[in-house]
């Protein structure tokens, strides 16, 4: 049939099944957009209050669905105010799909009115990008954006289309999808064997698990092989709800912000267990220090991965979901209690704990778990609020937990909790922030109201810039240089203004409430708590120090006295 290149557009999207799309219009994108109202029946347009937004929103549309998230974009400013939303969908392996059109061919080059070459500016932080400029090419480019942001290991892809393409004609045949196979060439027989062996005589095995087992859809692989060897499991930020946080094995996260469980057992473990994991900074502390006592093994899609940022001594490449079947079935059940029992031990000794007098951020996450009885999906911002979410809630189920890990982007959640409740109506779902997070996209809580969309905004305000606040406090004499918020601000007012229900908490006793009745209402609401600007994240490990040397309040206290 004949149809428009922006007709082809909307029917490439229902080909590859898109139910919702975020974004907003500009000049050269209007000819899709036209298109996209004629199909408003079977697409789901989120005009989102800015384009950022709508990177974020497709982004946590796909982190909690696993399906390809997709936003639109005009030219010029439209196309480059995507780039922190794909950068940060890149840095964390998730797909996205991002549509910008661009000026006709021959204005291309000319400095024209908002062109801008946004496939060179996002080269570095794509998985692959593309211009059409033929519309004979249009579909199977769009078709190829799809299948590549989906497969293997998983990352955004953008499409730029010129306007005189979007509104040329060809011919277009519908074509089915073929399903997207998990990768599975690259595993080795011998490098199974390897890791069966290494495993088989281990007698203290650490299990490390990342956002690659979500990926792959392997969290069962995951629990049977803690189970099959009974082993301690510990997860990075991004492989929250990979393995159930309520069970006996889990030792909670790795890392900065760690728990000693975890960063000391690993540190005295004789074997790493690293599932789809990339060994960044933030979890490995000094390179030269970390896990000194263990053979790493690692299992991951990507063969860059491999000996990237940590040296390993057994490599298993592939789709982790399958090489773990295959794994699962070269071993045997083992037995470490006197291992299990030292870890358990270090668990019992160092819990996580905060001030239980008084409103904090971990008072905040533990009762959220309560009530949603952790059936909830949380979104998070950047920093302390980011931390103590992961650190006081528990995960149980993958795609529960979704935040921006390797980007650090502040500003992400909202626009996440937006993408991800638009892909699980059924959720209740709440996006964690902090004052100095909330400030950078709150405009998107007009997206919400406009919509109806039910999420949940949770503020920590502490008046500050919480995490660089501590870093100030611990590492720089205090000297509190543009980290301190003591203005004029009112977030009820705000929110309310923008149309959303809103609370002010300032004590213990009233946050529970103000939540149930959150939930209850089903529409958007927003609960400023107002926190101590001194509360820290603990236990920490220093910049560029060990995570065996990982410390809390106390250890301070210790230290100063």
């Amino acid at each position: 049939m004949l149809l428009s290149g922006s007709e082809i557009v909307v029917e490439c999207l229902k080909e590859q099944g898109v139910d919702t799309v975020f974004g907003y219009p500009g000049g050269t994108i209007l000819n899709i957009y036209d298109a996209l109202y004629k199909h408003s029946d079977e697409i789901t347009h989120i005009l989102t209050s800015h384009e950022q937004g709508a990177a974020h929103a497709a982004d946590g549309y796909a982190r909690a669905t696993g399906k390809v998230g997709v936003c639109f974009a005009t030219s010029g400013p439209g196309a480059t105010n995507l780039v922190t939303g794909i950068a940060t969908a890149y840095m964390d392996s998730i797909p996205v799909v991002a549509i910008t059109a661009n000026v006709a061919v021959n204005l291309l080059g000319r400095d024209t009115f908002q062109e801008i070459d946004i496939a060179g500016v996002t080269m570095p932080i794509t998985k692959h990008n593309y211009i059409v400029k033929d519309i004979n090419l249009l579909a199977d480019t769009l078709r190829a954006a799809f299948r590549i942001a989906a497969s293997g290991r998983p990352g955004p892809v953008l499409v730029d289309i010129t306007k005189d393409v979007t509104a040329a004609t060809c011919e277009y045949t519908p074509v089915v999808p073929k399903p997207i196979l998990p990768k599975t060439a690259d595993i080795r027989e011998e490098a199974l064997d390897a890791a069966a062996k290494a495993i088989m005589a281990s007698k203290k095995p650490f299990i490390f698990v990342g956002g690659g087992a979500i990926t792959s859809g392997a969290s069962e692989q995951v629990r049977q092989l803690a189970k099959l060897v009974n082993a301690p499991v510990c997860d990075t930020l991004m492989g929250k709800g990979a393995f159930d946080g309520e069970d006996p094995l889990y030792t909670g996260m790795l890392g900065m912000h760690g728990t000693k469980a975890s960063n000391l057992g690993v540190s005295k473990c004789d074997l790493l267990i690293s599932l789809g994991v990339r060994f960044s900074d933030r979890i490995t502390g000094n390179t030269k220090t970390f896990a000194r006592n263990a053979k790493i093994l690692q299992i991951d899609v990507d063969a860059a991965e491999i000996n990237k940022n940590i040296q390993t001594d057994v490599a298993v490449v592939g789709d982790l979901k399958e090489a773990l079947i295959r794994l699962l079935a070269k071993l045997s059940p083992m037995e470490h209690k006197e291992w299990v029992d030292e870890i358990q031990a270090i668990k019992a000794e160092h819990p996580l704990s905060y001030d239980t007098s008084v409103l904090s951020g971990p008072y905040i996450m533990e009762t959220i778990y309560k009530v949603t009885e952790g059936n909830a999906i949380i979104t998070t911002d950047v920093g302390q609020h980011q931390m103590w979410a992961a650190q006081y809630a528990k995960y149980r189920s993958p795609r529960t937990f979704l935040s921006s890990g390797g980007c650090g982007t502040m500003g992400f959640g909202l626009g996440a909790s937006i993408g991800a409740k638009m892909g699980c109506k059924d959720k209740t779902v709440i996006n964690i922030a902090g004052d100095g997070c909330f400030r950078m996209n709150m405009n998107e809580i007009a997206t919400a109201t406009r919509y109806n969309i039910p999420i949940i905004q949770i503020v920590m305000n502490n008046h500050v810039l919480g995490m660089v606040r501590q870093w100030q406090t611990l590492f720089y004499g205090q000297r509190y240089s543009n980290t301190v918020l003591n203005d004029q601000v009112d977030f009820v007012k705000i929110s309310e203004g923008m149309g959303a229900k809103a609370y002010r908490v300032t004590k213990k006793e009233e946050f529970e409430p103000a939540l149930r009745e959150a939930i209850a209402l089903n529409i958007p609401v927003v609960i400023e708590c107002v926190i101590d600007s001194d509360d820290k994240v603990f236990p920490m490990v220093a910049p560029g120090g060990a995570i065996a040397d990982c410390f809390d309040n106390e250890d301070l206290k210790k230290k100063n006295n």
